[in-house]
């Protein structure tokens, strides 16, 4: 069915070709702005609601659910189930939710597309959610110990006892190893946020944006844009402000902020999608899932786009565009200098073609949303070229994980 070479597959065969029909997600929403309200199984049956609304599908022909998840689900029990009853999907639906951390969304597309090019299904809703502003502090159990002060942990750090300082540290040590100093990301993370508006104003995200319900005391209001880009993003402001967690450059105006969000795909075999009638967008043609060093976050995007292109028997110029999530301003200029094995001029034209219209530090980064959004970013660039389109999307996951998908046009 497929060759795997080294963590990465080539996905489908000519009879069992994997494609996306539709795709929806929300708006991105900041820490605690206009999408807190909702739960995360709230806002996620939304959002499959919409895609299934915007396909013109009946939710009985859908076989499957998979939903990544970044920080266990909210502390909920088993949140994709919870979304899943609260759409309009039948309660009968499988459904599973993935945990590899902001690789969790691509890992939920991949798993699908393998299983619907093996035959298991015929169709399948696959992306992520993430609604970091509920995400509820934590007060260890513990039992037997005497009275006295106890302490609240913040799972929103994003650190762990695995390493002993957060990412945002690590990842800034990280990125100057490479050479990828603090000027670079803050100029990186204010072109991020102009990319995105000049791509907002042409209509870039209309395609992939439904917009959300949120209730409130006033009625409550609908959100159709993302909340967390901002207008007025220098490098010189940007470069006003202070470090955080310890880390060497990284700080809030190049890195995302704490985001809520869902984004989903409909995925089918080509054979199926024709015979009813549903539009393709484009198929999904190889994946790639690697891992490092617990440190390596900056650069496993990087590697797990090499694996995928050494899966697919490509070069990097056979790329149209390429998406790398902005974990930090430091993760695409990391990733793309070590693509470009320190080739000036290579490295030169592959920033300019990766993240054309912003990423993460521009739009916010809801964990297991974010890798779907970069799979519909490339699919909406495809639209309306005259010619075959090729691109590949990369995240980095937490302490050293990377995947990678690689979308083709029809």
């Amino acid at each position: 069915m497929s060759q795997a070479i080294s963590g990465a597959t080539r996905i489908g065969t000519a009879r069992r070709e994997v494609v996306v029909c539709a795709m929806a997600r929300s708006p991105f929403g900041r820490f605690d702005g206009m999408l807190a309200p909702l739960t995360l199984p709230e806002l996620g049956a939304q959002v499959i609601d919409a895609l299934l609304v915007r396909a013109g599908v009946e939710p009985d022909a859908i076989e499957a659910l998979y939903a990544g998840i970044g920080l266990a689900g909210g502390a909920m029990l088993t949140a994709t189930r919870q979304m899943l009853l609260r759409s309009a999907l039948p309660e009968t639906l499988p459904s599973v939710g993935i945990d590899r951390a902001c690789c969790s969304g691509i890992t939920a597309i991949s798993q699908a597309a393998r299983d619907i090019a093996s035959g298991m299904q015929n169709a399948a809703i696959a992306g992520g959610m993430e609604s970091l502003s509920n995400m509820p502090l934590y007060l260890p159990r513990r039992h037997g110990v005497r009275p006295g002060t106890v302490q609240l942990s913040d799972p929103l750090i994003l650190g762990g006892a695995t390493v002993d300082r957060p990412i945002a540290a690590y990842s800034g040590e990280e990125a100057l190893r490479f050479g990828v100093d603090r000027s670079q990301q803050d100029i990186w993370a204010a072109n991020s946020h102009a990319r995105y508006y000049a791509a907002q104003a042409q209509g870039r995200f209309n395609a992939e944006i439904v917009p959300i319900a949120v209730p409130g005391a006033d009625g409550g209001q609908t959100v159709s844009v993302d909340e967390g880009p901002r207008r007025d993003s220098t490098p010189e402001k940007l470069a006003r402000l202070k470090t955080v967690y310890g880390s060497p450059t990284i700080t809030a105006g190049n890195a995302p902020g704490l985001s809520d969000g869902a984004a989903f795909l409909l995925l089918a075999t080509r054979e199926f999608a024709q015979a009813n009638g549903w539009p393709i967008l484009g198929r999904i043609a190889a994946c790639a899932q690697v891992a490092g060093g617990p440190t390596s976050g900056t650069s496993t995007p990087a590697v797990a786009l090499q694996r995928l292109l050494q899966a697919a028997a490509l070069d990097l110029d056979a790329l149209d565009r390429i998406e790398i999530n902005e974990a930090y301003a430091a993760t695409p200029l990391v990733s793309t200098q070590v693509l470009a094995g320190q080739d000036q001029d290579i490295m030169k034209v592959l920033r300019e073609r990766t993240n054309p219209w912003g990423g993460a530090v521009a739009l916010g980064h809801p964990l297991g949303a974010s890798g779907a959004r970069l799979v519909m970013t490339l699919l909406a660039g495809f639209a309306g070229s005259s010619k075959p389109q090729r691109g590949a999307a990369a995240i980095c996951g937490g302490f050293g994980q990377g995947d990678a998908l690689l979308i083709e046009s029809i």
